[in-house]
């Protein structure tokens, strides 16, 4: 069966974690594919939390849905690969802050074009106005 096909059975809840999965692998390869220093798809998610930002990490552990331990275990990586520093906040010996280095902040604009490029494909194979139509109904507020 082809992925299509078996898409035409799933109701909306699968239907947009399929696509998501999707999107997100094809993303993460493109980028991965054409650069020496690999990012995953959730170390890509705390750098677009972070960017143009200096958060503590306590509320980037707010703000993102993966567990704390997990996101101290990503912060160490994007630190050892020299995307993000960590400092400690003014008058606060518990609190760190992150932020993107100069290498981290080049890297996500670089990853955000690849994106706005997967988009494009996408739009040119579903037409531009079914592409609005989309962006427009997922930014909707679903009363959920």
């Amino acid at each position: 069966m082809t992925p299509d096909v078996e898409l035409q059975n799933l109701d909306l809840i699968d239907l947009l974690s399929e696509r998501h999965i999707a999107t997100r692998r094809i993303s993460e390869s493109a980028w991965n594919d054409a650069s020496e220093i690999h990012i995953s798809n959730s170390e890509w998610y705390i750098m677009a939390k972070i960017y143009k930002k200096q958060p503590t990490i306590a509320s980037v552990t707010k703000n993102v849905d993966i567990s704390r331990q997990a996101i101290h275990k990503f912060i160490k990586n994007l630190a050892a690969k020299g995307l993000v520093e960590v400092q400690n906040v003014e008058n606060n010996r518990k609190e760190k802050c992150i932020r993107l280095t100069a290498l981290g902040e080049e890297y996500y604009e670089k990853h955000e074009a690849l994106k706005i490029q997967l988009e494009n494909k996408i739009a040119e194979k579903i037409g531009k106005d079914q592409m609005k139509a989309l962006k427009d109904l997922l930014r909707a507020d679903w009363g959920i």
